[in-house]
């Protein structure tokens, strides 16, 4: 009585029924499924019909076939099966549910459901036979129809047709589903009166942030430029970053990574990567050198060094000088080198100011002093070694950096593998993709490690000029320039505390903290940070 009670209009006196509404996101084979609004008109056409009230809408706008979660479905379900509610009504059978007999012999004889379409109910004893057929029927369909869609855009994967719409910078040939660069201007940048195209966009991302600029200094430059997205929004760091981990602007055909929602290059059959461009934009498209640079430098697994230009500072300790009250630059300034804050007008605790020639003198002692002391072990030479190479062979130098980047990336790599493998990612649809990335990442970390050792096997680097005591004499037969890069070699970072006293006399030992260099990719020593604080 009480169920009873609660399933009935206290406004009307007449019972309750749900109405539960779907319709597919995507209608397929030209199936012409009724809208949600057209399905709810009936519904309460129905229910005026046969003396209910309709209490509930549960609309849905999903699949009812895939692994996809129903929580409407589901609470629609629950209702009618504890007594909620006396009814639900469901337009048709392929709208309940699409799994078959699984899906409605739980209601046979328990719960009222209603299928419009078939005029079937599940209380009714002769319409048993009949709700199971149809609903393996729409089972059947919704299998074969899977599978058709499947092995077509399987084959036409396969093929390097790009099956969805075209990525910014790109566009798709509509009848061979190819693509190309997008070299049609997309709008004009007021101010430099020039026509700017998307792919121009897509390149400069590329070179810019393989150059070393950070994704976020990148979207701000293309924002202050007047520069915005097809969609005339600003750029924003997460677009940036779209753009550079994209394997479709080198020309690969890409599917969705789930559940990271990343996008990665299709494998087919044969295990291979499938391009999807046209023939003629194959040389167009971002060179994997560069592409891999860009990503490297975007994850932090490589650092771009853009301060050896024309123009550099030509004082001894220009740029390693900091004053210990703010920990700002101490810079250059006549005779001195004094506190940038205080130059620039702002509050420093502690301003520094300091003769330059007493400071250099000191440093300059202390360098020498300490190459001295120093045995080939020592990682103070280690890192001289490194960046005497660095000064004399720019390029050699930079090769073993990119190849120490892309073994630190494909380390990464492997790892994001392994830990993807260990949370059971690789299942389903998913697993035919197992064994090719786990085979790629093994095969770049294997030939990133072999690069290394190439390039870090040629023996070692002369600096016996800068050991034995010949580092002093070495720095004063140098010029301006190479004096600075010298001391450069083994020192990062000069930290001076403001003088006692006005006119009182310079002492290196209590004012002056050095911080000395380390090798690449090591922590500087401990002490040396807390000395520099």
């Amino acid at each position: 009585m009480e169920t009873t009670t609660l399933g009935v209009c206290p406004c009307h006196g007449r019972p309750w029924v749900d109405l539960l509404l779907r319709k597919s996101k995507v209608v397929r084979e030209g199936e012409r499924a009724l809208s949600i609004r057209a399905q709810e008109d009936r519904g309460r056409a129905w229910a005026t019909e046969h003396g209910y009230c309709v209490r509930k809408v549960w609309k849905e706008n999903l699949s009812a076939w895939s692994d996809v979660k129903r929580p409407k479905y589901d609470a629609a379900m629950s209702a009618v099966l504890h007594g909620e509610v006396p009814c639900l009504w469901v337009y048709a059978l392929d709208r309940f549910s699409r799994k078959g007999a699984e899906a409605v012999v739980p209601i046979l004889g328990k719960a009222r459901v209603i299928f419009d379409y078939e005029r079937l109910d599940s209380m009714d004893e002769r319409d048993r036979r009949w709700i199971i057929d149809r609903a393996e029927n729409a089972r059947e369909y919704s299998q074969r129809l899977s599978y058709n869609v499947r092995t077509t855009k399987g084959r036409q994967r396969n093929e390097g047709r790009w099956l969805s719409a075209a990525p910014f910078g790109l566009v798709v040939d509509p009848v061979t589903r190819k693509l190309s660069p997008d070299q049609v201007p997309y709008m004009c940048i007021v101010a430099g009166k020039r026509e700017i195209t998307p792919w121009q966009v897509i390149v400069r991302i590329f070179l810019e942030i393989s150059g070393g600029t950070a994704a976020r200094a990148l979207a701000r430059k293309f924002n202050l430029e007047g520069l915005r997205t097809t969609t005339g929004t600003q750029w924003s760091v997460t677009q940036i970053r779209k753009v550079v981990i994209h394997p479709v602007y080198e020309g690969w055909l890409t599917v969705m990574a789930l559940p990271s929602r990343e996008p990665m290059r299709f494998v087919n059959d044969n295990g291979q990567n499938v391009l999807c461009v046209e023939p003629g934009a194959a040389n167009q498209m971002i060179s994997a050198k560069v592409a891999a640079t860009a990503r490297r430098v975007l994850a932090g697994n490589q650092i771009i060094d853009n301060s050896r230009r024309e123009g550099r500072a030509v004082h001894a300790l220009s740029g390693r000088m900091r004053c210990a009250g703010c920990q700002r630059a101490l810079v250059a300034d006549g005779n001195s080198y004094t506190c940038s804050t205080q130059q620039h007008g702002a509050i420093c605790p502690a301003p520094t100011s300091v003769s330059r020639v007493a400071v250099e003198k000191y440093v300059v002692a202390e360098w020498s002093n300490r190459l001295h002391r120093a045995d080939d072990e020592d990682p103070l030479m280690i890192a001289v070694a490194e960046r005497w190479q660095a000064l004399i062979r720019p390029e050699e130098s930079g090769e073993v950096k990119e190849a120490r980047a892309e073994f630190k990336a494909a380390q990464a790599k492997l790892d994001k593998f392994m830990a993807d493998d260990a949370a059971d990612f690789y299942t389903g649809r998913s697993a035919k993709y197992r064994i090719p990335h786990k085979i790629a990442a093994e095969q770049r970390l294997d030939a990133a490690e072999e690069r290394v050792k190439e390039l870090t096997s040629g023996g070692r680097v002369d600096i016996t000029f800068l050991i034995e005591g010949h580092a002093e004499e070495t720095w004063r037969g140098a010029d301006p320039i190479l004096r600075r890069d010298l001391l450069g070699l083994a020192i990062d970072c000069v930290t001076v505390t403001k003088s006692p006293g006005r006119g009182k006399r310079f002492k290196g030992d209590e004012r002056v903290t050095i911080v000395w260099a380390t090798p690449e990719g090591a922590e500087p020593a401990e002490e040396e940070f807390e000395q520099a604080a």
